[in-house]
């Protein structure tokens, strides 16, 4: 029996979907995350491994639960993509890529990014565009050739406009501005403070500068907070990073919806997808740029899954 695996890895956890020859789901596995990095790739394909290892396990109970004539399920699969967070540096790939060689995983491997397994999953036809905010950000999508087309995601010193960690930088850039007497005091102040737990706005300083960009995108609910409540210079930080997600759309090239042509856009990542704290906000201002926003729930382990299918 021949059988595809998709990966989808991140730095939270890696996921795993053993497919049939015609594409339906056999079972899951999941295994802790790692970000591929071309200086240590061992650490993304022992995840990648691990989840592969557990969805076998309960592909071969559930396989031969509906056949009892198989006796043992096993690696390799027939394909194998995986979708890794950090991948998309073709030095990152290829390092990956021979560390995963050697788990004898798959007779075909083919190692990408974790963007392009989430929009395989929410455009399989490759008909639109998928905008992701979360720690990070990116907008997705695709000629007509079919190639794909990345606007923004390009880190967090060049970019991630509107995303979780920009958010919370501009929040304490905010702060310190405030703190010299540049601008008028804020609520933004005394809650980034607390939320940073430092003495004063002084202390920020050391404390960026030590910081994970986990840990600057955990400020955005506080800024997103004080904007709910009214604050007005947390309003416009948002107001701004609704702008930058909506010039990611546009950067893909697609013309919004013209009569028959409707450019649909799929918002996933923390901040915009589902009941997301930004995701009508971000909704509605794609749908006034005449964008047809989407709502579905993203997949990429299966995403992943496809490709392999296609080879």
């Amino acid at each position: 029996m021949s059988l595809f695996g998709g990966v989808d890895g991140g730095g939270t956890r890696t996921r795993a979907v053993i497919v049939d020859a015609q594409g339906r789901e056999v079972a899951r596995g999941e295994a802790p995350g790692a970000v591929v990095t071309a200086a240590h790739p061992d650490a993304a394909a022992e995840a990648v491994a691990g989840a592969i290892g557990d969805a076998m396990e309960a592909a071969a109970l559930e396989l031969i639960t509906r056949d009892a004539s198989l006796d043992s399920i096993g690696l390799p699969l027939e394909s194998l993509w995986a979708g890794l967070a950090g991948a998309g540096s073709p030095e990152a790939s290829r390092a990956v890529t021979e560390a995963l060689s050697t788990c004898r995983l798959a007779h075909r491997l083919t190692v990408g990014t974790d963007v392009r397994a989430a929009y395989e999953d929410a455009f399989p036809e490759r008909d639109g565009v998928l905008l992701i905010a979360g720690t990070g950000s990116i907008a997705w999508g695709a000629d007509p050739a079919g190639q794909p087309i990345q606007v923004g995601g390009w880190g967090r010193l060049l970019d991630d406009e509107g995303s979780g960690y920009w958010i919370g930088l501009r929040g304490l850039q905010r702060v310190m501005t405030e703190h010299d007497g540049r601008l008028a005091p804020s609520a933004l102040e005394p809650q980034l403070v607390q939320a940073c737990e430092v003495s004063g706005p002084g202390d920020l300083v050391a404390w960026v500068a030590t910081a994970a960009k986990r840990d600057v995108a955990a400020l955005a609910p506080v800024v997103i907070s004080a904007a709910d409540a009214g604050d007005c210079a947390a309003e416009g930080i948002l107001e701004d990073a609704v702008r930058a997600l909506t010039g990611l759309v546009r950067g893909v090239g697609m013309r919004p919806s013209e009569g028959d042509h409707e450019t649909r856009v799929v918002l996933w990542g923390g901040l915009i997808a589902d009941q997301g704290p930004l995701a009508a906000r971000v909704a509605g201002s794609l749908e006034e740029a005449g964008f047809l926003v989407v709502n579905r729930v993203v997949d990429p382990p299966m995403g992943a899954a496809r490709l392999a299918l296609r080879g």
